[in-house]
């Protein structure tokens, strides 16, 4: 009997809750004594034993382990101020508590992975801003296609995070519902003030349906989904650090206790955290398949199955947030090798895209233009030259439409300069991103 208790419960985990099962519980028996539900006096012990709980908690003091945190509070405050303590649990259940706990713990996280996540896109900002005149390649396909400014690179990655904090804002507002009140399923007899709790609580909204509120789990699915994603652009991040770091390229540096030496060749510097942080994306993902897979085909109301919920919650938010604060100190202490991403873009014609456009501007097809453009590189291949290298001669045998102009075409400041459409490349771009991301961090 022993062994199966221990199977069915949930005190391991949900210890991580206590905090927020004993606020709602001090707003419930606030909201039981508002409503004569309760007296005054046996109000007023039970929330001074729950805040007694609670100051203990705060200084570290264990709780005594129960089949879950909801039981052992409750068994702990009866403990404390006698059989009193019991009717805490008047007008409610375990199952709108633990769904209500859940919801008070999101909310107040997902509000510090959006600060992480600021904090983030401050340095990307900050180093974008640092590295706004260096010159690299872009790349589609991982082949080198047109020359950009490293700072806009940076900033493509800020506004994916940008993103990432729209969706948590966008989650926020579904977590931001009040179960408290459904009761185990069919709401309660008992004449409650759910608006007062929602008050108390600082909900901004009270479930409608008593069913769908104790067995709703889709703002802890959304959460994680969220999390799924800021991990993706993390990954794509570290991919490219990673990559970069490698002497093929040598675009970066990175401070050396982000990364770790070989335990058998002395010359090799692992990019280790930006490994991990990558690696750890596959728990991530797993603990979204494993919400989804839990909350598949589950009738209404309330199954045991979604106990099982906080397990891949807290472990992508741990996840995550550690992820978060590892790459923005690994960011700070980034810097780009100049002279290496400059010479990159020399490789590969990258400034064929800005030959085919010449020729359109001169009233050629770009389709044809293209074709133009292609055969030129073809040409270069061939005789071992360069765009640059070329004479005016040689760009004439394939087009009259050529003048001496066009060499200001393969200037790559030039070109970056003229990139000045609205989100491109030019440093006036990045100026005016920089900005735009500064005001949304505000």
């Amino acid at each position: 009997m022993q062994d199966y208790e221990h199977f069915i419960g949930s005190f391991s985990f949900d210890i991580r809750l206590a905090e927020s099962d004993i606020v709602g519980s001090i707003a419930h028996a606030e909201m039981l004594t508002k409503t004569k539900i309760i007296s005054t006096r046996d109000g007023k012990r039970i929330i001074s034993g729950l805040k007694l709980i609670l100051k203990d908690l705060k200084r570290g003091w264990k709780i005594p382990r129960e089949e879950d945190i909801h039981y052992a509070v409750e068994k702990e405050l009866i403990r404390r101020i006698g059989p009193v303590g019991g009717k805490l649990h008047t007008a409610r259940s375990r199952n709108d508590q633990v769904a209500t706990d859940l919801r008070i713990y999101l909310k107040q996280e997902i509000e510090t992975v959006r600060d992480l996540i600021n904090n983030f896109q401050k340095t990307l900002v900050e180093k974008a801003s640092d590295n706004i005149d260096v010159i690299m390649p872009g790349f589609t396909h991982l082949q080198p296609a047109q020359p950009i400014l490293a700072a806009h690179h940076l900033l493509a990655y800020a506004w994916m995070m940008q993103r990432n904090k729209d969706r948590l804002l966008d989650c926020y507002k579904r977590t931001d519902t009040l179960p408290l009140g459904s009761a185990a399923l069919a709401g309660t007899s008992f004449k409650i003030d759910r608006q007062y709790l929602a008050k108390l609580l600082d909900f901004s909204n009270i479930s409608e349906n008593s069913l769908d509120a104790v067995s709703d789990r889709d703002f802890a699915i959304e959460f994680v989904f969220c999390v799924s994603m800021i991990s993706l652009h993390l990954t794509k991040f570290c991919e490219e650090m990673i990559l970069w770091l490698n002497p093929a390229f040598n675009y970066i540096t990175i401070g050396a206790q982000f990364t770790s030496g070989s335990s058998i060749m002395p010359q090799k510097r692992n990019p280790d955290c930006a490994e991990v942080v990558r690696g750890k994306s596959g728990m991530i993902f797993g603990d979204l398949i494993a919400l989804l897979t839990m909350a598949k085909s589950l009738p209404l109301a309330y199954n045991r199955d979604l106990q099982e919920d906080k397990l891949p919650v807290f472990d992508a938010l741990d996840n995550i947030k550690t992820c978060l604060e590892v790459i923005n100190k690994m960011t700070d202490s980034l810097k780009f090798v100049k002279d290496k991403t400059l010479k990159s873009a020399k490789k590969g014609f990258i400034a064929a895209t800005e030959i085919a456009d010449y020729l359109a501007k001169n009233n050629i097809p770009f389709r044809t233009a293209h074709g133009i453009v292609k055969d030129i590189v073809l040409y270069c291949q061939k005789n071992s030259k360069t765009l640059e290298e070329l004479s005016l001669e040689e760009y004439n045998k394939f087009s009259p439409m050529f003048k001496k102009d066009i060499f200001v075409h393969l200037d790559f400041e030039n070109i970056i300069s003229m990139k000045a459409s609205y989100g491109g490349t030019s440093k006036k771009s990045i100026l005016r991103q920089i900005e735009n991301i500064k005001r949304n961090l505000k």
